[in-house]
């Protein structure tokens, strides 16, 4: 089983979770006019500001997903192969990211950060030699 790409590591994600614990406005819909960061982390992750992304002609079978109350949302985030938690609970500025992350990952708009493939090789070395050196050391 592939490992879950997590929300909180994109760039800039962590640091507006922790704003939005001491500025709770920032979790508000509309929050972008008074916190433009939002808008610079939704383009720079997704391609998509808060405001083109509610643009977006939703396709017919569209269900809603991303107004679905967040604990739903992560169900559904996992089964894509996100997670959108810390700690295990839904991350406070989820809504303001949800609509551009379905939206991507649903091939409808924007688009997902670059994430580089798993070098299985490399792993393995490091692997190989972290046990070579456990053997020396314990022999």
């Amino acid at each position: 089983m592939s490992t879950l790409r997590r929300l909180i590591d994109l760039p800039g994600i962590a640091d507006l979770e922790f704003a939005s614990v001491m500025k709770p406005a920032l979790r508000e819909p509309g929050a972008q006019a008074e916190f433009p960061q939002l808008d610079e982390v939704s383009r720079a992750n997704f391609g998509l500001t808060i405001d083109e992304a509610d643009e977006v002609p939703l396709p017919a079978d569209w269900d809603r997903i991303d107004r679905k109350p967040e604990r739903d949302q992560v169900e559904a985030f996992e089964a894509a192969g996100w997670d959108v938690t810390d700690k295990r609970r839904p991350l406070k500025i989820l809504p303001q990211f949800s609509l551009q992350l379905w939206l991507a990952i649903r091939g409808v708009a924007g688009s997902l950060p670059y994430q580089a493939e798993e070098d299985v090789e490399a792993k393995m070395q490091s692997s190989l030699a972290a046990d070579a050196a456990k053997f020396r050391r314990d022999r």
